[in-house]
């Protein structure tokens, strides 16, 4: 789910790219119909299990989310393998591999790493944007950029974060594993980005919100698609974090239009 929403809004930028992942049963026969009618390309593995339905249910009076998230269905050896056979065939090409969200029963923590050290070796770049133990162990593969949010990085640094110095040096430490940029988001707060040695943050205007689901998901995409077309770390920072409270002000994850995002960036 995140990677098709990173993927929506990469192409509503004018960028291009490629879904893949496992589907499965009648969700994953929808997932793939609702591509089609976007228009969104895709390259899945089918399991033999139903894929997953979650639920985001919006309060727009109280501005309250309450969300339903099944567990997923288990994903086989052989299905893994297929789909890390796929992964390699699509690199071929690519500038960036995004990394997204949770994996099913069956994947294991290895998984991640193994995709960006298979990157690596194609010349591909990697984005890691996970949690828990699939982010402690892809971290440890090096990928190119690493986008936690503020609780994930907390997670990872085994103490909560307050203040932007925790946070800016939670961020910096990454780099022992290898990792070139960190940027996290921090919900109304912005975000900051950091190459190791500098730092910098955007904060976002004030905005009619609606609904945060999707928002890391367009950070995510605008940031990337602003390092691609040669934009710096603190342009690209500015322009993930106005995608990602264009997201929030609509209903529905990576449905912000550019036009939304650059006047924000504005």
């Amino acid at each position: 789910g995140k990677g098709i929403n990173v993927l929506r809004v990469f192409r509503e930028l004018g960028g291009s790219g490629m879904a893949t992942g496992f589907v499965g049963g009648r969700v994953g026969d929808s997932i793939e119909e609702g591509l089609r009618r976007e228009g969104l390309s895709y390259d899945f593995v089918h399991t033999a299990e139903e894929s997953r339905l979650c639920l985001k249910i919006m309060d727009p009076t109280s501005g309250t989310q309450t969300e339903i998230n099944e567990p997923g269905p288990h994903v086989s050896a052989d299905e893994v393998r297929k789909l890390l056979d796929k992964i390699g065939e699509l690199l071929n090409g690519m500038e960036y591999v995004i990394l997204c969200g949770n994996v099913p029963p069956g994947v294991p923590v290895s998984f991640y790493g193994d995709v960006i050290t298979l990157a690596r070796s194609k010349g591909v770049k990697s984005v890691l944007d996970t949690s828990g133990e699939h982010l402690r162990e892809g971290i440890k593969a090096g990928p190119y950029i690493v986008k936690p949010n503020v609780a994930e990085l907390s997670e990872l640094a085994e103490h909560e974060l307050f203040t932007l110095e925790e946070i800016s040096g939670a961020a910096k430490s990454l780099k022992q594993y290898g990792v070139d940029i960190s940027a996290v988001t921090m919900g109304r707060s912005g975000a900051v980005v950091t190459d190791g040695v500098r730092t910098w943050q955007a904060v976002p205007p004030e905005i009619e919100f609606a609904s945060a689901v999707g928002s890391g998901d367009s950070f995510t995409a605008a940031f990337v698609y602003s390092l691609e077309t040669g934009e710096s770390l603190a342009d690209a920072l500015a322009m993930g974090t106005a995608a990602g409270a264009a997201n929030a002000t609509t209903y529905g994850a990576g449905f912000c239009s550019k036009g939304s995002i650059m006047d924000i960036v504005q």
